[in-house]
């Protein structure tokens, strides 16, 4: 890293800023001011008690879930909106914030360091995130807006695995960063791109296949779930078991 570069820390958000999903807090707070009915929040309560029961997530669901959440706001006004965002934070995401992962993003701000949510939740409520926590900014899938009022489609692609690499690296060309001194936090394993990118990726609140990872390659690992304990116990026999099965496959065989 050079003088004039800077090092950054890079945190996805579901559950891994906080429990839950905030696609799901955000479409909680548009059904509760009559945005739309009970059936159409059924699938956001659904997809955030499984995303909560299994800490997994499956593209395909968070990119028909994330059309579903721009159709929602399709007409209305971007300041309305973002007026609802305020309310939604307050009442439903600072409550299940993780502490422990605040505390994690607030040691680098104190270093100097700049921090980044990299997340597929709608830019507006990812920038919302970041400015109440006192962040440095936010990176999120776009929703489209044509004279203050949302169209009900996404600019480019759903901010998501591999996509999220490529934003941290227009982020870094722009912004002078340097990945290979900086870090990068997530709970998926559908975030290891992005935990590649960086020069240290650590795991927070791991999904199993994460964790067999950042055992295998000795990434850190911070989980502040309950019942961490067994986790805890059981997590280094996974992550062998994992690198046993490596070990014996037959693409391996022959190798020194």
């Amino acid at each position: 890293m050079t003088a004039n570069q800077k090092r950054v820390a890079f945190f996805d958000v579901d559950n891994t800023i906080l429990r839950g999903s905030s696609l799901y807090f955000m479409g909680r707070g548009m059904y509760q001011r009559g945005f739309f009915s009970k059936k159409d929040i059924s699938a956001f309560v659904f997809a955030n008690i499984r995303y909560r029961m299994t800490g997994k997530e499956n593209k395909e669901e968070i990119a028909k879930y994330q059309r579903a959440a721009c159709e929602f706001i399709e007409g209305h006004n971007v300041k309305e909106i973002q007026a609802l965002g305020l309310e939604v934070y307050d009442e439903f995401v600072s409550p299940a914030l993780w502490q422990g992962t605040i505390e994690i993003a607030n040691e680098h701000l104190l270093k100097g360091e700049e921090v980044w949510l990299v997340t597929a939740t709608p830019l507006e409520l990812a920038e919302l995130i970041a400015q109440r926590l006192g962040f440095t900014g936010a990176l999120g899938t776009k929703a489209e807006a044509c004279d203050g009022i949302y169209t009900g489609k996404m600019i480019g692609n759903l901010l998501h695995g591999k996509e999220k690499v490529v934003a941290i690296t227009e982020l870094a060309a722009k912004e002078n960063i340097d990945l290979a001194s900086s870090y990068a936090y997530s709970d998926s394993h559908h975030d290891i791109p992005l935990l590649e990118a960086v020069g240290h990726p650590r795991a927070i609140n791991p999904d199993t296949l994460l964790q067999i990872r950042a055992i295998r390659d000795n990434w850190p690992i911070h989980d502040f779930r309950r019942f961490r304990a067994l986790t805890h116990f059981a997590g280094p026999i996974v992550g062998r078991l994992g690198a046993l099965t490596t070990l014996i496959s037959p693409r391996n065989w022959g190798r020194r």
